[in-house]
């Protein structure tokens, strides 16, 4: 004999029942025999609003008519439709009459958007769209979980709880019956079936089963809503150093399904109330993001000395205020795309004063742009505006306009004779207000041809050819402060050619589990000397650092940049060996550089000094998966000391875990272009060394984290940082509470301690308090 639809047959007596009642003029199909098909209700639209006048559709053990009083009771595994509501109970009543529709035992409603309702007894009329239930339970996404004594239900839109319960956290394992990690527990709770709102009234926060916060109101987004209008969570801090005791009120708005809109308002106990908003759009063919605040600063800032020793005065930087943080990027066709980066704001100060993302930095940059992508090439066409953040370092008078930039890069397939032809210019038009204003026009070629022999020695030929133009107007001034000259033309061409050689002898040890590599590399570079392009009234926009480090080693120029350019006769050894074996490995490479000429564009301490170089090296060592230590340098045989090192160093594991840093220069390249170095040298400050070593642990135990970090001078016997985070999480709750100490000085101010106790709870929000 045929079972039912979905498994509600009745195997013993080998039939099931299915019928469709039409409310109003109900009529009632008789039992049919097993095997014939169940009659079914009209195609009902998903979210169509359902009527009492749709046909009722059932799926029943067992059924009984009581024709005299019009009342329909179906029991054993029933299961009702009407319209795209349906219901399943373990005994149903209908009355004919009335259309009121009433279940018992192990009620569950299957609402229109997939959600389920459980209940002990559901009383049901009007297309089951009203009607009143004891023992809900409703089972929603992300295991959110709401629990009422009773509910009433109107228009199909509106659920009316009593007693009602809400949490996002799963059953204890070893004790179902214990409370839950958290609940809101409420007087009453009203579910918004259309605009998906849950409002708790009279509510209490429970942390295991413990009441700890006072809700007279408590409204949240149903959790299947990715995004709906309405306030978000308070933000409370009830100390800052600028601010006070601050508070803020945000407000979301969805706009459409592509952009929205946040309104935050920001109340201060310490200076004046700011409004900011952050708009959002995302598009088919782009997207924008901007965010943008003004307010009423009223802090005054009196005057200090800066890093150098310079007084500064004070500065009118209150009053009414502003900032605006956007970006923007279309795609105009599937080669080209445009886009703009805005970061504008009235006053550092005001960054400051009201927390703005961003204030710390050295400047702020506007830029907009044009980029193409073809095959092997690259274009993009920009301009850029900066703004000066470090007061009495940086001045926006001398802060550059670069207007407009053009980037292009082409990388070729091999030719005919297996060598690669690329191509890179930059070109640009600089203007400063107080400073050089220059035009550059730049080209580089370069041609590499790789080749074997049968030694297994690997050889790369590179000819290339650099070359540049310049128009300057008041070379005297910053950045370049040649002292005389206000408008000159230079230029420069460098061909060079240069031959690289790796070769790798390969070994096994360790019976098979392990390789060595040991590799020579030479390489030598032809090219005329390039002079001494400081006193050629040459400015210099890119390249005013210069490294020589292991990872420079072989480089053509080890500028930054092509303003400056290394030229002359040179040639580069290093050694390069490799261990690996069973997880294990290290890896070793030293080297250094001969020079014909050493005296052209150096700064001091750069390593090459002397003909023969300074030698440089670096070491990877990974004994296991739990140690990693990395370390490279430069050693002054000269002067018997390091000139650079750094090292890092990780081990551990998730129980327990270090990383350490350290890094050292006997000189602080930041500040080498402070001042007019050419006519008085490098200040002070630039001879200060810079060594640092920074460092933290971090422990995972659990749902329990921990980490600690800090930063410290050696040179300067300071701290830069110091910082922690302790935390607890798991599936429904997070708690972080982070620390943060900065004791560097930023426009004359030094930051204070502070604390961020931040609580997240699934499915309603995260809670930060700031102290």
């Amino acid at each position: 004999m045929r079972k039912g639809r979905g498994g509600m047959g009745n195997a013993r007596r080998g039939i099931w029942i299915a019928a469709t009642i039409l409310t109003g003029t109900a009529t009632l199909a008789p039992a049919m025999a097993a095997g014939t098909k169940a009659q079914s209700g009209p195609k009902v639209q998903i979210g169509k609003p359902t009527s009492a006048a749709d046909p009722v559709t059932y799926l029943t053990d067992h059924e009984s008519y009581d024709q005299k009083n019009g009342i329909a009771t179906w029991w054993g595994n029933v299961q009702v439709w009407q319209g795209d509501h349906a219901l399943r109970a373990d005994k149903i009543t209908y009355d004919r009459n009335t259309g009121v529709m009433a279940a018992r035992g192990h009620v569950a409603i299957v609402e229109p958007d997939g959600s389920t309702t459980y209940a002990s007894y559901v009383e049901l009329s009007n297309g089951m769209h009203d009607g009143i239930a004891t023992g809900i339970y409703l089972r929603m996404e992300d295991n959110a979980k709401l629990a009422a004594n009773g509910m009433r239900r109107t228009g199909g839109q509106i659920n009316e709880m009593t007693h009602a319960v809400y949490t996002a956290c799963k059953p204890c394992a070893a004790n179902p019956a214990a409370p839950a990690f958290w609940q809101l527990r409420a007087y009453g709770a009203t579910q918004d079936v259309e605009h998906k709102r849950i409002e708790f009234t009279h509510a209490w926060m429970d942390i295991l089963g413990i009441p700890v916060i006072y809700f007279p109101t408590f409204s949240m987004s149903d959790p299947t809503v990715k995004r709906q209008s309405g306030f978000l969570t308070t933000g409370i801090s009830p100390h800052d150093r600028w601010l006070g005791t601050y508070m803020t009120i945000p407000y979301f708005w969805a706009i459409d399904d592509q952009q929205d809109l946040t309104v935050q308002g920001l109340i201060s106990s310490r200076t004046g109330p700011q409004i900011s908003g952050l708009y959002r759009n995302a598009m088919n063919f782009g997207k924008i993001s901007a965010i943008a605040g003004v307010a009423y600063d009223t802090h005054r800032t009196s005057s200090f000395v800066n890093a150098f020793g310079n007084d500064v005065g004070s500065t009118s930087e209150h009053g009414l205020q502003g900032y605006i943080r956007g970006m923007a990027e279309f795609d105009i066709n599937r080669w080209w795309r445009a886009g703009a980066n805005v970061n504008l704001a009235s006053s550092a100060n005001y960054m400051r004063d009201y927390r703005i993302s961003g204030y710390g930095n050295e400047f702020l940059n506007s830029t907009a742009y044009l980029e193409g992508f073809g095959v092997g090439a690259y274009a993009r066409l920009d301009g850029s505006f900066f703004q000066g953040l470090n007061q009495g370092v940086i001045h926006d008078a001398e802060l550059p306009y670069v207007l407009p930039r053009l980037t292009y890069a082409f990388q070729g397939k091999p030719d005919a004779l297996g060598g690669t032809f690329s191509l890179h210019t930059t070109d640009f038009d600089v203007y400063r207000a107080n400073g050089v204003s220059d035009q550059r026009g730049e080209v580089q070629m370069n041609w590499d041809r790789p080749f074997r022999n049968r030694l297994g020695q690997i050889w790369l030929l590179t000819l290339r050819v650099d070359s540049m133009l310049y128009r300057g107007n008041d070379l005297y001034q910053q950045p370049t402060w040649y002292g005389t000259g206000r408008n000159h033309t230079a230029g420069q061409v460098l061909p060079t050619i240069a031959l690289k050689l790796n070769w790798p002898f390969l070994r096994g040890f360790a019976h098979g589990h392990g390789t060595q590599v040991l590799e020579p590399i030479a390489q030598i570079i032809a090219a005329p000397n390039s002079g001494n392009s400081a006193n050629r009234f040459l400015p210099n926009e890119d390249s005013l650092s210069y490294e020589f480090t292991d990872t420079t080693l072989f480089a053509l120029n080890r500028w930054q940049g092509t303003d400056r350019l290394d030229g002359g006769l040179r040639a580069n050894f290093g050694l390069h060996n490799n261990w690996s074996w069973r997880g294990h490995a290290i890896d070793v490479l030293i080297g250094e550089s001969v020079q014909e000429h050493i005296q052209h564009n150096r700064i001091p301490y750069s390593g090459l000094d002397h003909t023969l170089s300074d030698p440089v090296g670096r070491i990877r060592f990974s004994p296991s998966k739990f140690i990693d230590l990395t370390a490279r340098g430069r050693y002054n045989p000269w002067r018997k000391a390091f000139d650079y090192g750094e090292g890092l160093i990780s081990t551990g594991v998730p129980l327990f875990h270090i990383n350490a840093g350290y890094v050292y220069e006997p000189v602080t390249p930041y500040y080498y272009y402070a001042t007019n170095y050419r006519q008085n040298g490098p200040t002070s400050a630039w001879y200060t060394p810079m060594s640092e070593i920074s460092g933290g642990f971090s422990s995972t135990w659990r749902n329990y984290h921990l980490s600690v970090f800090g930063r410290r001078s050696l040179a300067r016997h300071q701290f830069v940082s110091l910082g922690g985070d302790i935390g607890y999480s798991n599936d429904c709750f997070g708690l972080d509470i982070l620390a943060i100490k900065q004791y560097t000085s930023i426009g004359g101010q030094q930051r204070n301690t502070t604390v961020l106790f931040n609580f997240t709870f699934k499915t309603i929000g995260t809670f930060g308090i700031n102290g």
